[in-house]
Formats: structure tokens, C-alpha cells, sequence
């Protein structure tokens, strides 16, 4: 029976991504037997506390001690063992980031990094836990696969495809803040392949994370301005599905990027080096985190402070399309 119930997406949804992974890693013993959990202090944050009480032989939990969390994970991995490790995004990239680039990276082990708390989802705790550059990090390393799920239903399609993934890989996820739903039913699931999930001549709307709901609500409101906007869901960053770019590029006279990210080396950088290579048109207009560190505040607000709500996409999207048609 398919755990893809609406019941359960309907309680992912309210859990949000970092409870919905606790939720998830219930199932990897029996899909991998030799699965491991490694946490650096965030069992409860992660949402395992019903793994570690069924499966205490299978968490261990390091402390305070990022990075000698990847260096046991990549340790693990290499004695045969399938590791997930989680911590929060920002730590996972700048405090992990020498093991990360050397254990995971040059030596490719397989180690699945759960950055936690991306984005604005914890915002509440400041700058020192917002991560916006975490991406452009990680798909910068060689080796390294970078997937961000656009909702909890995704979230769960992601860890069960990581759980056989040969080589290492960077899950980014949000936290406890809950996530208006995209995928309501079960859907099929690939690493390195996009999903459109809306048609549109004009303008085509790439996104990742969970921004991708708030592009598919910009979308209906251009919609009703009289534009065709398209919604993709480029759910792995690294490796970037090419041939979905490719249809974008020939049929849309507008792309857009969306990311809840650094405007820098993120999502927009990935499909900007790509498309300069293969084609000078359409435009592309860039949407995320300018170049500074927001202060704390609750997840809306700092979507709202950061241009990232709906109407807000639209606008600029509208702005930009002017300029265009």
C-alpha cells in the first residue's frame, strides 16, 4: 500500500520538511538495511525521535560537532554503511565545509547531507541561521548532487530515492514551519529530472525549493493579466536536467528563476552558465535573495522583506515582461 495517502501528505504538509524527514527515515531500514542516521545535536529537530526509540542502534547523535559529523558519516559510508547526517543548511556548508569538499566530494562517499533549516525557515533565529548560500556551495563541489524539494510529499520522494544514491548528495530542506501542498498525490520521482507542472507559451517560471508554490500562485495571478505562464520544478539543482532547459529555452520568450537563495550561484547562476552556452534567447530575469544579510524574523515576513510572495514574483515578472513584449 502506497504511503502516499492524502491523509499523510495532508500531515507532512503540517509537520514540514524537517519533521516530514524524521517521518521518512522510518522506512529506510527496510529499504537498506544498513542505513545509519548521524545528527549533530538535531534529533528532535529532525524529527527522529520515533526512528531513534524504534531503531537506537541506528542514530548517532555527535553533539554540537559539525564537522566531525560528516567526517563519521564519510567513515561509515566507506565501511559499507548507507549514512544520512543532518544538521542545520548553514552549518551543513560553511562549518562542515572542508570535510564536506575533501570526504564527500574528492573521495565521493556517499554521505547524504540533510541541511535543515534552509532558506528563511528558521529565521527566527537571525542571520547566523538563515541560509542563502548553501546551494551555491554545494553545487559548486565535484561529485555532489543537490536536490531541493519543493513540498513535503517531495520531501519523502527525495529520501527514498537517496537511500541506493551511489554518490554523495546535499537534501536541502526547510524546518518545522508547515508547507502548502504541490504534490496532493503520488507522482513519479527522479533525480536530475524536472517536472513541469504548468504550461505556458510567454513565460516560463523555473523554480526550487519551497518557492515553487509561490511561483504556481504568481502564475494564476499573470495568468489572469492574459499571460501563459509556465511552472517548472527544478527539484535537483546539481545535476541540472539540460534537456528540460533546452524545451524551456525554445519555447518561452521570458525566463524566470526562483529560489529562495542567494541571487548568487544558486538556481538563476545554474541556468544562467548553462543557457549562455546553448542559447542567447530567451532573456532571463533572476529572482531571489539580493546580495545582503536580512535580519531575523518569522518565515512570511522575511519572504515578504526578500520579494519572494506571490504578488511580489508577479510584479517583477510583470515589470520585466514589459520590457520584453
Amino acid at each position: 500500500m502506497s504511503i502516499f495517502t492524502r491523509a499523510n501528505i495532508r500531515t507532512w504538509s503540517m509537520l514540514g520538511s524537517a519533521g516530514t524527514f524524521g517521518q521518512a527515515a522510518m522506512g529506510l531500514p527496510a529499504i537498506n538495511p544498513e542505513t545509519l542516521i548521524v545528527t549533530a545535536d538535531l534529533r528532535n529537530f529532525s524529527g527522529l525521535d520515533r526512528f531513534a526509540a524504534a531503531h537506537p542502534d541506528r542514530l548517532i547523535n555527535v553533539g554540537i560537532a559539525e564537522q566531525n559529523m560528516v567526517g563519521l558519516a564519510a567513515g561509515l559510508c566507506n565501511e559499507g554503511f548507507n549514512v544520512f547526517a543532518t544538521t542545520y543548511a548553514t552549518f551543513a556548508a560553511a562549518r562542515s565545509a572542508d570535510p564536506v569538499r575533501v570526504n564527500m566530494g574528492y573521495m565521493g562517499l556517499g554521505v547524504k547531507l540533510v541541511g535543515l533549516g534552509a532558506g528563511f525557515s528558521v529565521g527566527v533565529l537571525g542571520p547566523t541561521h538563515i541560509s542563502l548560500e548553501d546551494i551555491a556551495f554545494m553545487r559548486a563541489i565535484p561529485n555532489m548532487a543537490v536536490i531541493s524539494p519543493a513540498d513535503c510529499t517531495e520531501t519523502v520522494k527525495a529520501v527514498q530515492a537517496l537511500v541506493n544514491y551511489p554518490g554523495p548528495a546535499y537534501l536541502r530542506l526547510g524546518g518545522n514551519v508547515p508547507h502548502p501542498v504541490v504534490f496532493a498525490e503520488d507522482y513519479e520521482f527522479c533525480i536530475g529530472k524536472a517536472i513541469r507542472l504548468r504550461g505556458g507559451e510567454d513565460i516560463t517560471i523555473v523554480a526550487t525549493g519551497p518557492v515553487v508554490y509561490e511561483s504556481l500562485q504568481a502564475a494564476k495571478l499573470l495568468e489572469a493579466l492574459g499571460l501563459r505562464v509556465g511552472v517548472v520544478n527544478m527539484h535537483t539543482i546539481k545535476p541540472l536536467d539540460t534537456e528540460m532547459l533546452r524545451e524551456v529555452y525554445a519555447s518561452a520568450r521570458l525566463v524566470v528563476t526562483v529560489e529562495e537563495h542567494s541571487i548568487l550561484g544558486g538556481l538563476g547562476g545554474a541556468v544562467a552558465e548553462h543557457k549562455c552556452q546553448f542559447a542567447a534567447t530567451p532573456p532571463q530575469l533572476i529572482i531571489g535573495v539580493r546580495d545582503y544579510f536580512p535580519h531575523a524574523g518569522d518565515y512570511r515576513h522575511l519572504l515578504s522583506e526578500t520579494g519572494l510572495t506571490a504578488p511580489q514574483i508577479a510584479t517583477q515578472i510583470q515589470s520585466r515582461w514589459s520590457t520584453v513584449a
